[in-house]
């Protein structure tokens, strides 16, 4: 016979000091990330949107600016009774910028598809390895981050250039008569920019491979299907949030690259990134300059929005 049921136990209240304490660090943690992006992306936006509607002077620094911060309601008044758009409505009517705009986009996405079929073999490659070797691997990817990004370019300058090592190995292997134009061409700049941002797309991509279940791949074999089929029915798929992070992490920054195409692409390649370099210190035209780095920022952030939609839906979906 059994004895009298037990009420259940309850867990003694917190002290009123401990929950402020909670509730504290919790906000803390949800504000530091929200302080990180006001100081270091709201601020510094503000101040270029701001310069992207003044008129060039010369002057230090060499604009006119049509807000003053302090200015209080009635500067914010004056601002917009004189707001206009002359830079963005320049920026509209050269093509110069357009060609800019639409070069920096097809050089970002051709070079993404390229890392892309370069960097899903590498991280499943590293993903399949044995423990004992992926931590190696992972270093190997690594490492080229130990050095300057400026000195690893440069370094391609020895290896493209006509009698670079690049041609010279070629021309001994019998493989070319003559040396191949590649330093100062659009290939050169390719090169570049897949050889920089290869890290940025394996290492997401072998974070997301690791930690997938082998069982599956092992039923997939037990059931009949070959290991090309079985990566491509099972492992990409479940590998495409990594693939997606790697190819937002590679695109949004080749975008506005500067460094790769004035070293490797030579005066002819056109991309924003020199033709901001060229407004800001070439032309000193400080407002034009900060109109196309807001245009270039809405260019890049609207591949975030799309995929953080298409984020959205695939939980939703899978709820």
């Amino acid at each position: 016979m059994s004895g009298p049921s037990r009420p259940p136990s309850r867990s003694p209240a917190r002290p009123p000091s401990q929950r402020l304490s909670q509730r504290l660090g919790r906000g803390l943690v949800r504000g530091l990330p929200l302080l990180w992006l006001a100081l270091f992306f709201l601020v510094p936006f503000a101040v270029t949107l701001k310069i992207s509607f003044s008129s060039p002077a010369t002057a230090q620094p060499p604009y006119l600016p049509v807000l003053e911060w302090d200015g209080g309601l009635e500067g914010w008044r004056e601002f917009f009774e004189a707001l206009d758009f002359q830079n963005y409505q320049m920026i509209a009517a050269d093509a110069l910028y357009r060609d800019a705009a639409l070069s920096s986009l097809s050089y970002a996405a051709l070079a993404t598809a390229i890392l892309v079929l370069i960097g899903t073999p590498t991280a499943y490659a590293m993903a399949r390895a044995s423990a004992r070797w992926q931590p190696i691997l992972v270093a190997l990817v690594i490492v080229p981050f130990w050095t300057s990004f400026l000195i690893r370019v440069y370094a391609w300058i020895a290896i493209l250039k006509p009698e670079g090592l690049l041609n010279a190995g070629l021309l001994k292997l019998g493989l070319i008569a003559a040396p191949l134009p590649i330093l100062d061409s659009p290939l050169g700049v390719l090169i570049g920019l897949t050889y920089a941002y290869l890290p940025f797309m394996v290492l997401p991509l072998y974070a997301v491979m690791s930690r997938l279940d082998p069982s599956l791949t092992e039923a997939a074999a037990d059931l009949g299907a070959s290991r090309a089929r079985a990566f491509f029915t099972i492992t990409l798929p479940l590998s495409l949030p990594g693939l997606a992070a790697g190819a937002l992490l590679c695109f949004i920054p080749m975008v506005g690259e500067f460094i790769i195409p004035d070293l490797l692409g030579g005066s002819d390649t056109l991309m924003l990134g020199r033709v901001l370099w060229s407004e800001f210190f070439s032309n000193r035209d400080w407002p034009l300059a900060s109109a196309v780095a807001v245009l270039l920022l809405i260019l890049v952030v609207g591949p975030v929005v799309l995929f953080r939609e298409a984020e959205l839906r695939r939980e939703e979906a899978t709820r």
